[in-house]
């Protein structure tokens, strides 16, 4: 059983900007409302985490507040009717880490329907390996297929694929066939990363993030992108007839300077990827999906661990784009 009292990472609001990112040892009353309470064994670092914690965007809006957006543990008491002692869980999103304590702490109190039971195949780890970029990776897949993008019909691309979403994305298209083109800023340094985790091609970022042409030679069947502005915007004016981009994150920016030529001339579908509100059974669909087609041994190769006493400093590293892949925080 937990003990009475743990450590966490808290965030207090101050007057400069910046957040006030303390460890502290708190119990259980100072958590939030909920009707599952769950020891947390691991957590991890997304790209929004390091805008909370590093006050680069105003994620966070209840103070103080214990950040990060997603956890795994086992249940240790709950009066929610799908959940019982033992059950192993994770949770991305709801609010978690923005306006609930989220999971950088030894604890977590949370409503049971946000939670998701894990399947057998991935261990509470390799959760977090996975984490809301792998999840959020899995559902720009679902969402290729779902609108028709099959490894038969072309190349898909995978923009900011050295970071979280699409390392995993790369991992995930591979396995199932796809042929990759990988698009990094850092390609001399992971081209051979990410050629281990499946791409077929690693091409520079530069020759996407400038602005473009409204329409461009077609190259691409499909796109999962999380990078926004002129990357988003090229790619779509390079894709292919009934071709589908796949959005789903800012990293260069939350503008669109495109037009609406790749829509209306080759019948190009962009389609959004939210993780943070997706209704649970899309949720455990992700996660069903991931246990078969995310080979662990190519997320193992991505993943690195640290402990919760690192996080404010990979808060600083991630949003600078110095992290690659995954990261493991061991709690």
């Amino acid at each position: 059983m937990m003990g009475t009292s743990f450590k966490a990472l808290r965030l207090h609001k101050t007057d400069a900007g910046a957040p006030d990112a303390r460890f502290e040892d708190l119990t259980i009353d100072d958590l939030m409302d909920g009707d599952v309470t769950v020891r947390v064994e691991h957590s991890t670092v997304n790209f929004k985490d390091g805008l909370a914690i590093t006050g680069r965007s105003p994620v966070v809006r209840t103070w103080p507040l214990i950040p990060g957006i997603d956890f795994a543990g086992v249940v240790e008491s709950s009066d929610h009717a799908g959940f019982r002692p033992g059950d192993r869980v994770v949770l991305n999103g709801w609010g978690v880490g923005e306006t609930h304590h989220g999971g950088y702490a030894g604890v977590a109190r949370v409503k049971g329907d946000w939670l998701v039971k894990l399947p057998d195949a991935i261990s509470n780890a390799h959760a977090m390996a996975i984490g809301t970029a792998g999840y959020t990776s899995m559902l720009c897949v679902l969402g290729l297929e779902r609108l028709g993008v099959t490894p038969d019909k072309g190349e898909v691309i995978v923009t900011g694929a050295a970071g979280g979403v699409g390392s995993v994305a790369v991992a995930i298209l591979a396995k199932l066939g796809y042929r990759v083109v990988a698009s990094s800023r850092r390609k001399e340094s992971e081209s051979a990363y990410l050629a281990g985790l499946g791409a077929a091609e690693v091409i520079d970022a530069a020759e996407l993030a400038a602005p473009g042409r409204p329409l461009a030679r077609e190259r691409w069947a499909g796109a999962v992108d999380a990078v926004g502005s002129h990357t988003l915007a090229n790619v779509l004016a390079q894709t292919r007839y009934g071709g589908v981009v796949t959005a789903c994150g800012l990293a260069q920016g939350m503008d669109l300077p495109a037009s609406v030529a790749p829509f209306i001339l080759r019948g190009v579908t962009l389609a959004g990827i939210d993780s943070v509100m997706r209704p649970k059974p899309d949720r455990e669909q992700a996660w069903a999906r991931l246990a078969t087609d995310l080979d662990l041994g190519r997320l193992d190769a991505m993943t690195t661990h640290a402990a919760l006493a690192d996080v404010p400093r990979l808060a600083g590293e991630i949003v600078e784009g110095k992290v690659r892949g995954r990261v493991v925080i061991d709690l």
